[in-house]
């Protein structure tokens, strides 16, 4: 099954991407959220995680940005009365790391200001989410703990640092990025690429 593309972006509309790999295009459906992250990056090569939705009579390639992105889709879809695209607009509309915050802190009203989200909705979403989505976010930061300190301390929101520093170290890992063969100067990197996603 697939698990990501990487290729070169082709193409933009407001709800997909146009991803070419190999020769190939992809029409990719995808939140204002990774039209976001992955806005200004030309010519460079992206990997996006993907989710392959596949019903009789339809068929839709969703991508995202990171496998958190995805994560929190999936685990939306998984709410009764809410299918992937309530779910991408959900994300269209805010960052995974600050629905997540708004799932923790039982955040009712932060949630029903999301598009076609009712009050009753959004208080199924904090009874069948909460807790579950914090600890594999944490956990995926916790390796980079000194550098989302240094970010948060320039004055960056830490949720969005958590976010940005999760996405890029999966990217590295799935591209198998290398800075020569020390583990500082990929946290160099990472912390580089960091700041200019959040001061996008």
């Amino acid at each position: 099954m697939f698990n990501s593309l990487t290729g070169t972006i082709t193409g933009q509309s407001p709800n997909a991407l146009f991803l070419t790999t190999g020769g190939v295009e992809w029409e990719l459906e995808v939140s204002g959220y990774t039209q976001r992250s992955l806005s200004g990056r030309g010519k460079e090569p992206v990997r996006v995680f993907t989710y392959l939705y596949h019903r009789e009579d339809q068929m839709r390639l969703y991508a995202f940005s990171s496998a958190e992105e995805r994560r929190v889709f999936l685990e939306l879809t998984r709410v009764s009365g809410i299918g992937p695209r309530a779910a991408l607009k959900m994300l269209s509309a805010t960052s995974p790391s600050e629905l997540i915050r708004m799932l923790e802190a039982e955040d009712v009203d932060g949630l029903v200001r999301l598009p076609g989200l009712g009050r009753k909705t959004a208080q199924k979403v904090i009874l069948t989410l909460r807790g579950k989505l914090v600890v594999d976010a944490e956990g995926a930061a916790g390796a980079h703990t000194e550098l989302i300190d240094a970010l948060v301390e320039m004055g960056f929101e830490r949720a969005e640092v958590n976010s940005v520093v999760t996405a890029l170290s999966s990217e590295f890992d799935a591209a198998g990025f290398e800075v020569g063969s020390d583990p500082a100067e990929r946290e160099k990197e990472i912390f580089r690429l960091a700041i200019v996603r959040l001061s996008g």
